[in-house]
This record gives structure tokens, sequence and C-alpha cells, in this order.
């Protein structure tokens, strides 16, 4: 078996190479001053890889800028190019950036152009010793794919796989692969497939884990929780996000605590996958001890859903007990971890992407407010997404969406498909209010 250890501006990922935690800035990638600070305030709360968008040339000079400032300023953490369909930008970004994050299907719809695009964007790559994220996401998946193997886990897993073997066939191995969805059970189920199918060909490249557009708030935490968690305490991952609606350092905090959890030795999770039920925790005193040594409401709550979202991800467990300073939430976390987790739902589900330098509206103050005026809906899921760039791909399972389309510019969608476009901003939650409550309605009266 061969493990494969990549490597961006000296940050090793894989084989034995420590947990590396990352983020990407929502800022706009040509305001020079703004994504410089953010790039410095994550390093300092320590995060290890930030990544950018980088959608056109314009965006890759800015990026050259904004490397040279953080380097100037001491900061030498590798810096990712966020590239979608273009290869020709994916080329460009790949002499500037430490690492380009893409997904080759996207670039070109006949599956021949996208191999030759992704071959000379390897020999950049080499050139320049640029490491490459192949990142494939739920709802993103190509025609091509769908009509093979489906909008599933297994076709995402299959997906990367024909990516893989390319680098592989061209002797390139600085390579990283993400299966990233907003549903933790297909996220977690893609991941496992794809270790399979690298097992079966005696490769394993490194793995970068988040579960995509997981919200904000102690929703998105525990659904980040669940999906990361399930695949550490099996060993499979090599980098994190947690892709939270809030300030990028945000999502810092709370992945060093998954972090710390699988690699402090006196913690549970260094022990979990050993472990058979949570009654072996419970009879050894652990649960009581452990929750009093939990330092903040944050800690406390994504540590639960860290011991207890795998197994009821897995169907090991139907229930659980908490105990410790925070119990007298129980109620409140079971039903968010069950949510999570994907047993049972007694609440909204949401999917909201974290934003990035192509949102042009207050994505954070957009969702909160719809979560504000939803809560209501029992079981109804509604997607805000940035821009519509992968959102309508990556809101795939949701009822409902809010699109930013953009300046000022929203689409909001039922299902796959837009049913109003260029709503003026101001009026787009009413918009989407209107369409939730007249379908309910019409649901009332028997419509089909």
């Amino acid at each position: 078996m061969k493990i494969i250890e990549a490597c961006a501006k000296g940050l090793r990922i894989g084989a034995n190479a420590p947990l590396a935690i990352q983020t990407m800035c929502n800022t706009d990638t040509n305001d020079i001053d703004s994504s410089a600070a953010q790039i410095m305030e994550a390093a300092d709360a320590g995060a290890d890889m930030v990544r950018l968008t980088t959608q056109g040339i314009r965006e890759v000079k800015s990026l050259a800028q904004i490397k040279e400032r953080v380097r100037n300023a001491g900061y030498h953490l590798p810096l990712v190019a966020d590239v979608h369909f273009s290869s020709q930008v994916a080329i460009e970004a790949a002499k500037v950036a430490d690492k380009v994050r893409i997904n080759p299907g996207n670039f070109a719809k006949e599956h021949t152009l996208a191999k030759k695009a992704f071959s000379e964007l390897i020999s950049v790559c080499k050139e320049h010793g640029t490491a490459i994220r192949i990142g494939i996401n739920h709802g993103s998946l190509g025609e091509r794919i769908i009509n093979l193997y489906g909008d599933t886990p297994a076709g995402m897993a299959r997906a990367a796989m024909e990516w893989l073997r390319m680098c592989v066939e061209e002797n390139f191995f600085n390579a990283v692969v993400s299966l990233k969805a907003s549903n933790t059970v297909v996220m977690v189920t893609a991941y496992r497939l794809l270790l399979e199918e690298m097992k079966r060909e005696g490769i394993l490249f490194p793995l970068h884990l988040g579960v995509t557009e997981a919200g904000n708030g102690d929703t998105g935490r525990m659904k980040s929780a669940v999906g990361i968690g399930a695949l550490l305490s099996c060993n499979i991952g090599d980098t994190i996000r947690v892709s939270l609606t809030e300030n990028p350092v945000n999502e810092i905090y709370t992945a060093k605590i998954i972090r710390d959890y699988f690699t402090d030795t006196d913690s549970p999770g260094h022990y979990a996958h050993d472990m058979k039920t949570v009654g072996d925790y419970i009879s050894k005193g652990e649960i009581p001890k452990y929750g009093m040594l939990c330092n903040s409401r944050e800690e406390y709550l994504v540590k639960y859903a860290l011991l207890f979202g795998p197994l009821l991800l897995d169907r090991k467990i139907d229930d659980f007990k908490i105990e410790g300073p925070f119990s007298e939430e129980e109620a409140d976390f079971k039903e968010n971890l069950l949510q999570a987790s994907r047993r049972k739902f007694t609440r909204p589900e949401y999917i909201a992407c974290p934003g990035c330098g192509r949102t042009l509206y207050n994505l954070e103050e957009v969702f909160n407010e719809v979560k504000r005026r939803t809560s209501h809906l029992k079981g109804v899921k509604i997607a805000v997404m940035g821009c519509i760039v992968n959102g309508p791909g990556e809101m795939a399972d949701a009822d409902y969406g809010y699109v930013g389309e953009g300046a000022s510019k929203v689409a909001i969608y039922r299902g796959k498909e837009p049913v109003l476009r260029s709503v003026p901003q101001e009026e787009a939650i009413d918009r989407l209010l209107d369409i939730i409550e007249s379908d309910s309605k019409a649901d009332k009266t028997g419509r089909n």
C-alpha cells in the first residue's frame, strides 16, 4: 500500500503528518487589506492553511499581492486558491498559490477536454511545487457522473477516483481529495467508499474533511462534529474545516476542539473507535467527569456531539443522556444532535454556505433573519447561499433556497428550480416566505 504525503508550502498533509486545520476568507479577494488581515487573524487563532476565492485572473493577481503582504508580515502558512470552472484561471493560480482547490469535472462538459485541462494544470503544479485539492461536492456532480452513478455517495467516490487515477498516471502525488456534503450521512458514506476504492487500488491519498454548508450556531457546530468526528474516530482524515456562516476565525476554535478531542491522550476521542457502546463510557465514569472538564459551552457542546453523534449516525445507539454543567439544555441539545445525525427531524433543516469573495450581500445577517422567521417550520429544508456559482448545486437537498445573484439581487428556489429571479434583496425574505406559505396551504388542500 502506497501512502501519499502531500505538501503545501512546507505543510505536510497525510501519512503521519499532524491533523491540519484550515478555513476560508469571506472577504473580497480584490480587497487586499481586508483579505490579508483576515488571513493573519486566522493564523493567529491557529489556522494551518487559508483558502481564498479566485474566480478570475484579477483575483489571481490580487492573491499574489495578498501573499506578498502576509509573507512580509511574517506569516508563512499555505494560501489556497479556490477555483471554479476555468482551467486557465486554475493554471494561473497554480503559479501563485501554494495549493489550488478545483473540481476537474467542471473544467469542460466533454470529459476528454476536462482530462486535457487537468493534465495541463498538473504540469504547471509540478513546475511550481503547487499542491492540488480535488474537491467533489454532493449536488455538484457533472451530468456524466450522475448518468453513470447517480447523485450518490458512490458517484462522488468514483468521480474522485477517476481524477486520482489520472494523478497516478501523470506521476503527480501532491494531491488531496475531499467529498463534502451538507447531509452528514452522505458525507461520511462517500469518504468511506472512497477509502475502500483507494485501498483496492493500493494507494492512499490524503483526505480533507468537512460538512459543507453546515450553517451556524449550535446546529452548525454539531453537524460538523458529527460528520468529521465519525470519520476521525475511524482514523480517516488528514485536514479538517468546520464550515460556519460566521467569522472564519470562529471555525478555527471549533476545529481545534475537534482536533484535540482525537489527539489528546486523556480524551475519550483518543480511544473512541475502541469503545463498543456509550455504556462503556458511563460504566467507567467518563461522561460526568469529562463534562466538568469543559472550559466553555461551545467545548461542551462540540465534545458531546463528537461522543454521541458518530454513534447515532452509525445507528449504534438510539438515545443518550448527558451530565455536566449544561445538562439543563439536554432537551435542546438532543434534538439538534439527533437531527445533525439524520435520525429524527423536529426542526427546520438549514443549509448555508460560509460566504466568500463571491458573496455580495450580508450573508450572516440574512441567514439569521431567515432562521428567525422560519423556526416554526418543522422538517422543512431551507438553503441560504452566497452566490449562483455553486449555490443551486450544493443546496440540492433543500426544499427552498435563497441564492445571491449579484449586487442586491436574489433568486428564490423551490427545490432545484428558480421560481423568482432578480428579486431585490430587501424583498427577498418576504418572497421566500410567501412561497413557503403558499405551498403549505396548497398541500393542505390536496396539492400533489
